[in-house]
């Protein structure tokens, strides 16, 4: 047995873990475990492979302590959302009846913009923004939807991925300031993740709860916006993200990878940087590659070249954005941070300008206006 082999391995095995999504301090754990394992067995029986049967062991005994946490959550949470003895409380039909909406007559897009606005409470406006089409498309496609389901028998409950695309976008307006409608999303997601063991339920409630952690940062005095590279990390909630990477990782042991989870991982690699500087974009990259593989949004791809340019530069950011249409909510902002990247500051400047007209909310329109000042200073003054 080559003891001093088996401690040159350990660094590498813990390395490759954690690139396949398990946190430093679980995969330390399992390569200890793997050692210990190895050193049981490897006098009667070396492996061809010391370092990949490492990997196998280790991997395999950190998929047993995701299993066995997942099982002890999910026992608590039964535990939690059993109701107390004594005289029953009030029901709370929500859930119910975002799945009753999601009623399986209507198109998935249609049953999606029906139970935004009559249980999400979103307003058609809203609704048409996320869904990128006019307002009055989006009236005419809910008035079509409630006609159709007029007078229909509301028992036979709609599909769990039209649900779970209705809280994800309920989420994403509380996120942009309204917190009662972020909140909300995500006590449905909870219950919806203690009724069922699907693991896109369970990466919808961390991507939810990870971006969550970071709400006190995301805006400074006179609700001004605070880009992420430049929040203050101190003020995240640290519970918050480690609930919500504990959940990520016990779905993604699952293996059956879904668009919320690559999300969360994105979002859990963010969380996991101490600093913007310490950000591993390389891995990012990879995710967004993933959630284009699953989804080929235009919007993950206009996401993917802002990652693609702080992996490998702004040039390859901008070449990223080919094919990517310049319609798109963004496209200018993003545009003009990778020429800024790139040194081209007059062209940055005059694209932050244009972002800044086409923004959706006072805060996002201020913030790219003082974005398009900033650069017009720095290019006057001969900055590089």
């Amino acid at each position: 047995m080559n003891e001093s082999l088996l401690r040159e391995l350990v660094p590498a095995v813990i390395g490759v873990l954690v690139r396949r999504g398990a946190d430093f301090a679980s995969a330390e754990d399992a390569v200890q475990e793997a050692l210990i394992r190895a050193l049981e067995t490897w006098p009667d029986d070396p492996p061809r492979d010391p370092k990949a049967w490492l990997v196998t062991v280790a991997w395999h005994r950190f998929l047993d302590a995701v299993r066995a946490e997942a099982s002890r959550r999910g026992r608590e949470v039964a535990v939690e959302v059993e109701p107390p003895a004594g005289p029953a409380p009030a029901t709370d039909d929500t859930l119910r009846l975002y799945f009753l909406c999601a009623h399986p007559t209507l198109p998935p897009s249609s049953a999606v913009a029906l139970t935004l606005r009559a249980v999400g409470g979103l307003t058609t406006r809203q609704i048409a923004t996320a869904y990128l089409v006019p307002e009055a498309t989006m009236a005419q496609r809910i008035s079509r939807a409630k006609r159709r389901i007029a007078g229909l028998p509301l028992d036979r409950p709609g599909d769990l991925g039209t649900v779970l695309r209705v809280l994800y976008l309920v989420f994403n307006e509380g996120y942009g300031g309204n917190l009662d409608l972020a909140g909300e999303a995500i006590r449905i997601a909870r219950q919806l993740v203690a009724l069922t063991d699907e693991p896109e339920v369970a990466g919808l409630l961390a991507l939810m709860l990870l971006h969550h952690a970071r709400r006190a940062s995301r805006t400074g005095p006179g609700g001004r916006l605070v880009p992420l590279a430049e929040q203050d990390r101190s003020r995240w909630d640290t519970a918050l993200i480690g609930e919500g990477v504990a959940i990520l990782q016990a779905a993604l042991a699952r293996d059956r990878l879904g668009e919320y989870q690559a999300q969360a991982a994105i979002a859990a690699l963010h969380a996991d940087a101490r600093s913007a500087c310490e950000t591993d974009w390389v891995q990012i990259v990879e995710w967004y590659d993933e959630l284009l593989r699953l989804t080929g949004s235009p919007v993950v791809r206009l996401n993917r070249a802002v990652a693609v340019g702080e992996a490998d530069g702004a040039q390859a950011g901008l070449a990223a954005l080919a094919g990517v249409r310049p319609d798109l909510p963004r496209y200018a902002a993003v545009t003009a941070y990778l020429h800024e990247r790139a040194g081209d500051l007059e062209r940055a400047a005059d694209l932050y300008a244009e972002a800044s007209r086409a923004a959706t909310s006072v805060p996002e329109r201020d913030h790219l206006t003082r974005e398009a000042a900033r650069v017009r200073h720095l290019s006057a003054n001969g900055a590089p």
